[in-house]
Formats: structure tokens, C-alpha cells, sequence
């Protein structure tokens, strides 16, 4: 778990780990299901097209560094909010924003590739609007709301989203939903959760059976010399 930097929300993740997080999770794109990773342009972009060099996985970058973060604090708080809400902890997993789900998010959107720059565009859209709608209920804002609150207006959102999955703000919330998820699934916790244990043996090998060592002729001692 991440210790928490307030009481909104966890301290940052390492800068390299997000990195290396992204591009997992855009290479993990076809085994997750998920249209919303592109692996082609997050993972090897083409140089000539602009982007300049991929990130060196071995360096470690501070915030800000190889390109810019794009989350305010409170663009953040509103991110992690929305984590806990599609992903919440139960008896057997952490919740999204204890893994750090949020900073792999403002890592996408950030990243320069034409994907997560549109991506990008209808998250901040959508963080805004989800103050518009606070004030139409009398709040500040998002955040002021009761959690009760911010969760019925997920409710609503999901249910736009079933009627048209292409419209806004629908739209917003099948996509805050798809990068949740599947950066959720791509962390050991996710994998775990799901019951995929990746390359582990998950048998003991003792030896080919005896009925396959009398068909060639050897014995149980034969192998072992």
C-alpha cells in the first residue's frame, strides 16, 4: 500500500515505475480486451514521426522530466476519487489508488502520442464537468461532495454510457473506466486478482513416468546418470 500524502490522496509512485507501467499495460492491450491501449504508439512509436527517443527504463526521471505531468493536485484527488469508485478495495484487493492507479493515468494522458493526446483532451473535459455538475447540486465542486454523492453521479455517467458509448459525456466515463481497469490488471495485485500467475511452473517435475522409461528401455536409475 502507499502511505498517504494527505488525507485525499497517496504519495506519488516512482516516475520510472509509472514508465514502465505504461508500456506494459500497452503491450498487455490484447490479452486485456481493452481498445483503449494503443501498443503500436505507446510502446514503439516511430522516431521520424516526432516523438524524439523513447523513455530509457533504466534512468530514473523526477516529475516533470522527459515530458511534462499533466494533473493538477486537484485534477489528481478528483482521478483517485474515480479509482476507488470503479476499483474498490474489498476482502481479497487493495483498492486502484492504493496501487497508484492515478499517476499511471497522468502518465498516459502526458505521454506525446496521438492515442493518449485524445485521451488526454476527454479526461480534462471530463474532470471539469464532473464540477459543473457538483455546482448543479449546490457543491464547490467534485471534491466537496459526499462520497455518496460523487458515487451516484458515477452511476449516472455509466448509465449514459450504456445508452451511447460514443457520446459525452459517456464517453468520458467508458474511458476513465477501461484505463482504471486496465492499469489495475496489469499490477502484480490486478494479475493476482484475476488468478494469472504469469511463467511459474505449476507442476513439480519428477522425471518422465516409468511407463515412458520401459518404452525406451531405461530404468529410474538410468536417468539419474
Amino acid at each position: 500500500m502507499l502511505e498517504m500524502e494527505n488525507k485525499d490522496t497517496p504519495t506519488r509512485i516512482d516516475r520510472r515505475k509509472s514508465l514502465k507501467w505504461m508500456a506494459s499495460a500497452a503491450a498487455a492491450a490484447p490479452f486485456l480486451g481493452h481498445d483503449v491501449f494503443s501498443a503500436g504508439d505507446a510502446a514503439s512509436p516511430s522516431i521520424s514521426r516526432g516523438y524524439g527517443l523513447d523513455p530509457d527504463m533504466v534512468k530514473v526521471y523526477n516529475p516533470g522530466e522527459l515530458w511534462p505531468l499533466t494533473f493538477s493536485d486537484e485534477q489528481r484527488q478528483k482521478v483517485t476519487v474515480l479509482c476507488d469508485i470503479i476499483m474498490p478495495a474489498d476482502e481479497t484487493s487493495p483498492s486502484a489508488s492504493s496501487l497508484g492507479v492515478q499517476d499511471f493515468i497522468d502518465e498516459w494522458i502526458s505521454s506525446p502520442y496521438p492515442d493518449q493526446a485524445k485521451d488526454r483532451k476527454l479526461i480534462l473535459k471530463g474532470l471539469d464537468w464532473l464540477d459543473e455538475e457538483a455546482a448543479v447540486l449546490g457543491a464547490p465542486n467534485f471534491l466537496s461532495l459526499e462520497f455518496e454523492q460523487q458515487t451516484a453521479m458515477c452511476h449516472e455517467l455509466a448509465k449514459s454510457a450504456k445508452k451511447s458509448s460514443k457520446e459525452y459525456p459517456g464517453s468520458f466515463f467508458l474511458k476513465m473506466r477501461d484505463l482504471i481497469s486496465g492499469g489495475y490488471y496489469t499490477t502484480p495485485e490486478g494479475m493476482k486478482d484475476i488468478g494469472y500467475v504469469g511463467n511459474v511452473a505449476q507442476i513439480e517435475w519428477n522425471g518422465p513416468p516409468p511407463e515412458a522409461l520401459a518404452h525406451l528401455g531405461l530404468s529410474e536409475e538410468d536417468q539419474l546418470q
